[in-house]
C-alpha cells in the first residue's frame, strides 16, 4: 500500500477576467517564475505545490481558469469541489475590478456554500497605471466578508502570502468542522441561515 506524502489535499481555484494575471500568479507560486508573454489560458490548467502549515503537509492543487466568456460554461464545472477561491482583478483595469461582483455571483451559484474566498488586486508593481485604489479593494472585501491582498506576480509581492493564508483558513475551517461534527447540532458558525448546497468540508474525508 502506498503511503501518502501529505496530510491534506486542497483544491483551489483562480478566477477573474482574462488578462488580470491569474496564470502569472499561479506560476509565481508554483514555480517561482515570471513570464510576461503567457497566452490566455484555454479552458483549464492546474499546478500542484505541497506546503507545510502548522506541521501538516498540505498538497495544493491549484486550477487556473480561462477568463473569457466563451469558456465560462466549461469553468463553472470546476467550482464544484473547490475549497478555496482566489478572485483576481488587475489594479490597472477598473473593469476587471467591477467584474469581481459577477465572479462572486458565479461562486454563489456554482461553488460549495462554505468555500473560502479571497480577493486579490494583482499588478501592484504598476503604481503609475493604477485605476483601482487599495481602499476600494479593501472595501469590496469587507462588503463580501472576504480577506484582501494586493499582489504582484512580477515583483513577487504577497503571492506566497495569499495562497498560504487561504490554505491556513481552509485547514482551520476543516479542523473546526471535524471537531463539531459529532454534536450534529446543525449549526454552522460561519454561515447563518439554511443553504441548499451541501458543505464540501463535511464531506471532505470521504472524498480523499
Amino acid at each position: 500500500m502506498s503511503t501518502k506524502t501529505y496530510d491534506y489535499l486542497f483544491k483551489l481555484l483562480l478566477i477573474g477576467d482574462s488578462g488580470v494575471g491569474k496564470t502569472c500568479v499561479l506560476f509565481r507560486f508554483s514555480d517561482d517564475s515570471f513570464n510576461n508573454s503567457f497566452i490566455s489560458t484555454i479552458g483549464i490548467d492546474f499546478k500542484i505545490r505541497t506546503v507545510e502549515i502548522d506541521g501538516k503537509k498540505i498538497k495544493l492543487q491549484i486550477w487556473d481558469t480561462a477568463g473569457q466568456e466563451r469558456f465560462r460554461t466549461i469553468t463553472t464545472a470546476y467550482y464544484r469541489g473547490a475549497m478555496g477561491i482566489l478572485l483576481v482583478y488587475d489594479i490597472t483595469n477598473e473593469k476587471s475590478f467591477e467584474n469581481i461582483k459577477n465572479w462572486i455571483r458565479n461562486i454563489e451559484e456554482h461553488a460549495s456554500q462554505d468555500v473560502e474566498r479571497m480577493i486579490i488586486g494583482n499588478k501592484c508593481d504598476m503604481e503609475d497605471k493604477r485605476q483601482v485604489s487599495r481602499e476600494k479593494g479593501q472595501q469590496l472585501a469587507i462588503e463580501y466578508g472576504t480577506k484582501f491582498m494586493e499582489t504582484s506576480a512580477k515583483a513577487n509581492r504577497n503571492v506566497e502570502d495569499a495562497f498560504l493564508t487561504l490554505a491556513k483558513d481552509i485547514k482551520m475551517k476543516m479542523e473546526r468542522g471535524q471537531a463539531q461534527q459529532p454534536t450534529n447540532s446543525g449549526k454552522l458558525p460561519l454561515n447563518s441561515g439554511s443553504s441548499k448546497k451541501s458543505s464540501f468540508f463535511s464531506n471532505f474525508c470521504s472524498l480523499l
